[in-house]
């Protein structure tokens, strides 16, 4: 019995210290907020490089074939 208590009285008195404690402090600085626009460019800016590679691509196959067509091809 005198182990239970013992054991049990320890216990009690860390979870009372525990319920007692004040909550913690809230940051007095409000963190800034994220805005939209850099996930957007962070975004846009991969398909943008794309978009021109894919022009770039587009414009040299258009010469290519400008190319054979005038070879006589």
């Amino acid at each position: 019995m005198r182990r239970i208590v013992a054991t049990a009285l320890p216990c009690a008195l860390a979870l009372a210290c525990v319920a007692c404690a004040p909550p913690p402090q809230e940051p007095t600085d409000k963190p800034v907020e994220p805005s939209a626009t850099h996930l957007r460019d962070a975004i846009r800016e991969p398909l943008d490089a794309a978009r021109e590679t894919q022009k770039t691509v587009e414009d040299a196959a258009a010469q290519q074939r400008q190319a054979i067509e005038a070879a006589g091809g």
